[in-house]
Order: C-alpha cells, then sequence, then structure tokens
C-alpha cells in the first residue's frame, strides 16, 4: 500500500511544494485539494471516448443518441461517392454497423473486400472528409497507425481508431455520433498493414505500452487535457485487465487517476466506479476514498459521502479537504432535513 502523500501517478514521483502545485495537477486531485462538481447528471457530459471501462454505462448513457441517429440513416437518400480503389457493389443505406459502446453508428457505402481489418500496429491509409475544424485530423488523404500517435489523444481520434478496426480493406463508410451536428463523416480504407491483437502481446509488451500510455496520460492532464488524459489511462487499463489476476499494481493508480479525470469532466457516477475499483484493491486508498466521497456528494447521495469523508479523516485528521467537504456535505443534508420537515409541516399542518 502506498504511503502518503503520494502522487497518484506513482510512488515515485516526487511531490512539490504545496504552493508551487496548479490547481489542477494529479498531485492536488487528493487530500489536499477540494474538488468541486459542475454537473450532478453524467449524462450531461460523456467521456468517451470508449476509453471507460464501464461499457455498460456508455452503452446506457448513448443509448438515445444512438437511437436517433438509426433514424436519421433510415431517412437518408442513398448517396455515395466513387470507390477509390477496386471495390464490390455499393450497399443499400440500411446497411449499419453499431458500435459496441454506442458511440457511433457506421453506414457502410462501399463494402470492402477480404476479412481482415486493422490491428495494433497496422498502418493506414485513409481519406478521410467531413471532420471540424480543430479535431486534430486533417481532410483527404492522411496515414494513421492504429495505437499509435497523438492523432489518438482527441476525441474524433478516438472514435475513427474504432472505426477502422471495425473496417476491411476498400471500405467506404459514414459515421454519425451523438449530438453532432452536420454531415456525416466520410472515411475510406484504401489499405493497412499487418498488425497484431493484444492477446497477441506477451506480458512484458503489454505492460511497456500501459506505461507508455500513463505517462502520456500524465503529460496531457498536467496540461489541462483532462479527456485526452482518461482516454490514455483507459487503455492502459484494458491492456492490463487482460493480463491474469490479480494483475500489476499499476492497475491501482490507473483507476484513481482516471478517477480525477472523470470528476473534472464532470462524471461522478463514473468516477465513484473508478474509485470502486480501487478501493476492491486497496480497502484503504485514501485517494480513492476522497474522490468517491466527492462523487458521491455531486450525486445527492450523501449519507455515502459522508461515510467516506469520515474514514478519511479517522486516518488523516489534519486532512483539510476532506474537512472541508464534510462541511459541506452536513450542511447540504440540514437544508434538505429543513426542507423535507417544512414541506411535511404543510401537507399536515
Amino acid at each position: 500500500m502506498e504511503t502518503l502523500p503520494v502522487s497518484p501517478v506513482g510512488e515515485k514521483d516526487t511531490p512539490q511544494p504545496q504552493q508551487q502545485r496548479g490547481k489542477y495537477s494529479l498531485e492536488n486531485l487528493d487530500s489536499t485539494t477540494q474538488i468541486r462538481q459542475q454537473s450532478q447528471d453524467p449524462s450531461n457530459k460523456v467521456l468517451d471516448l470508449g476509453m471507460s471501462l464501464d461499457r455498460d454505462n456508455q452503452i446506457l448513457e448513448t443509448t438515445q443518441g444512438t437511437e436517433k441517429l438509426v433514424a436519421e440513416h433510415e431517412g437518408d437518400s442513398d448517396k455515395s461517392h466513387g470507390p477509390t480503389s477496386e471495390m464490390p457493389e455499393a450497399l443499400p443505406a440500411s446497411d449499419l454497423w453499431y458500435c459496441p459502446d454506442g458511440s457511433f453508428v457506421k453506414k457502410i457505402i462501399i463494402r470492402g473486400h477480404g476479412l481482415d481489418k486493422p490491428k495494433l500496429g497496422s498502418r493506414c491509409r485513409v481519406l478521410a472528409f467531413g471532420f471540424s475544424l480543430g479535431s486534430g485530423l486533417p481532410e483527404g488523404w492522411t496515414e494513421l497507425t492504429v495505437g499509435v500517435g497523438p492523432w489518438r489523444e482527441e476525441t474524433w481520434g478516438e472514435l475513427v481508431e474504432k472505426c477502422l478496426e471495425s473496417m476491411c480493406q476498400g471500405e467506404e463508410a459514414e459515421l454519425q455520433f451523438p449530438g453532432h451536428s452536420g454531415p456525416p463523416i466520410r472515411l475510406t480504407l484504401a489499405s493497412f498493414t499487418e498488425g497484431r491483437d493484444s492477446w497477441e502481446l506477451e506480458t512484458r509488451e503489454k505492460e511497456a505500452l500501459a506505461t507508455e500510455e500513463r505517462a502520456r496520460g500524465t503529460e496531457l492532464f498536467r496540461a489541462g487535457n483532462h479527456e485526452g488524459a482518461a482516454r490514455c489511462y483507459g487503455r492502459a487499463l484494458r491492456l492490463l485487465l487482460t493480463l491474469p489476476p490479480p494483475g500489476p499494481p499499476e492497475r491501482t493508480v490507473l483507476h484513481a487517476n482516471l478517477a480525477a479525470c472523470q470528476l473534472l469532466l464532470g462524471q461522478p457516477r463514473l468516477a465513484a466506479q473508478s474509485c470502486d475499483r480501487v478501493l476492491e484493491r486497496e480497502p484503504g486508498h485514501l485517494k480513492a476514498l476522497y474522490r468517491r466521497g466527492v462523487a458521491q456528494a455531486a450525486l445527492g447521495n450523501l449519507e455515502k459521502a459522508t461515510t467516506d469523508f469520515r474514514r478519511v479523516l479517522a486516518r488523516d485528521p489534519q486532512n483539510r479537504a476532506a474537512q472541508e467537504e464534510l462541511r459541506k456535505v452536513i450542511i447540504q443534508g440540514k437544508k434538505q432535513d429543513a426542507g423535507l420537515a417544512q414541506g411535511l409541516r404543510k401537507m399536515f399542518g
């Protein structure tokens, strides 16, 4: 178990003086900093990202958006661009593919050939149209490597990567995303090199890739890119979760870091679940207890939040952040009780 103070980036990180830390640094998202939530409804903002490990949550949060996309597709006229290479016949507009996590719907315009699809390390020759300005993805012809490169750190990159992994060579498709207005995104996968599935990687290779993702996630977090950081931590966790139990201890730190990102992204429900993963392995993890308390308070679960903050203070009585959060929760609880009492008096008075 790690000793405090500990940076959620890893036990070997060197702590910085309190006055020199940034307001939202990973090190400060623990017992020394208050995390205030901007939203109590995690469905208002979706991380995305495919990077969350809680796939059922993502599917539930995006079901309505997906159903809307299906209706829009079925009403579209069947228009397509000409193929850029040898491809079989065009498909009807009803030929749809749904991303398993509900993040987008793909309408196949031109079917590709063969059965192989891009895998980790595949270098893809892609023709892309329709991406919004600032998405980080160029229009026209470009080369993208699955699992490698900064292009994956943006929201569009994460979605495009998942789409490419579902495409055969020569396939042309339109993509629709919940919340995306305007013309659909169009992708053509002209060619790709051979790659490998994650299960084909050796343990040391998975651990090395996870370490790279974790380090990149920390860089993005410190730069204020919490969405990109969350995606990096999520990818690192997916690699480590394929290893035999109990898995490397880095999983605990990654879940804790992911929870910090989810709190800042206004996703308290997902943050609470990430903290649960940490506490399953280390029941006394103070940072996870504190962050789960913040998440529970944002969700309106005041009793659960109070319990978590008290557990933090039982081990660290001088923890000012936990003291302040507990005080706010108690005040909020008293206001709720007063409102309930007033309502009862009006009802039976």
